[in-house]
């Protein structure tokens, strides 16, 4: 008797929590549960077509091949049970694996106005020398050292607090690597940004911009 009121507990318990599950998608939409966004290939500038590099082989740890969606999941990673950040570096850091999953803020601040960051509050930004339709980095070698691609391992999760997921996107670099865009411009972070909540890097250049949660660019105020 007492394993068969067991074993009627744990079906109710496993009811209840899957009638949450779909009250929850249902009143916060499908992206509450996870959308897939399909990665894009990033077109060959006209002037490097014939001499690009072929795209880098995927290291021995990496999604198998083929794989080429993200997942993209309303609210923070700590609220869907994940420790860390998932292998996003700082500042001057080398990215030497892409993260396995990437987490996108927006927050509001009183010089920037509404921006993004990831999960180490480092500030996002875009490059007008980009473009969002289609969908392109011109921001390579030295570029891309000095401004490291908001990249992600394929087949991860992309945690989203305060971002329309529409908004977001995927391309595939020259060198193989999946980066995100946000209103289709790719994103970065700043390797001269060392604290959580540094914004050196915007207005360098006149064409660095810390990115709005909608893909346009933060003004200075």
């Amino acid at each position: 008797m007492t394993r068969e009121r067991n074993t009627h507990a744990a079906r109710r318990s496993a009811s209840r929590a899957l009638l949450a599950t779909l009250l929850v998608c249902g009143l916060a939409g499908a992206s509450a549960c996870g959308k897939t966004v399909v990665i894009g290939d990033a077109p060959a500038p006209a002037a490097a077509a014939q001499s690009a590099p072929p795209p880098t082989a995927p290291a021995p740890d990496s999604a198998p091949a083929g794989n080429d969606t993200l997942q993209l999941v309303s609210g923070s990673a700590a609220e869907h049970g994940r420790s860390g950040n998932g292998g996003t570096v700082v500042g001057a850091a080398l990215q030497v694996q892409p993260p396995v999953w990437v987490q996108l803020s927006a927050v509001d601040a009183p010089d920037l106005g509404p921006h993004l960051i990831n999960v180490n509050q480092s500030t996002l930004y875009r490059f007008d020398r980009d473009t969002a339709d289609p969908s392109q980095s011109n921001c390579d070698a030295d570029c891309a050292a000095t401004w490291p691609p908001v990249i992600i391992k394929e087949g991860g999760n992309v945690y989203l607090a305060g971002i329309e997921p529409s908004r977001i996107g995927a391309i595939r670099r020259q060198d193989g690597a999946v980066q995100l865009t946000v209103g289709g411009w790719p994103i970065y972070r700043y390797s001269g940004d060392n604290r959580p909540g540094d914004t050196n890097g915007q207005g360098i250049g006149g064409t660095w911009f810390a990115v709005g949660p909608d893909g346009g660019k933060a003004a200075q105020r």
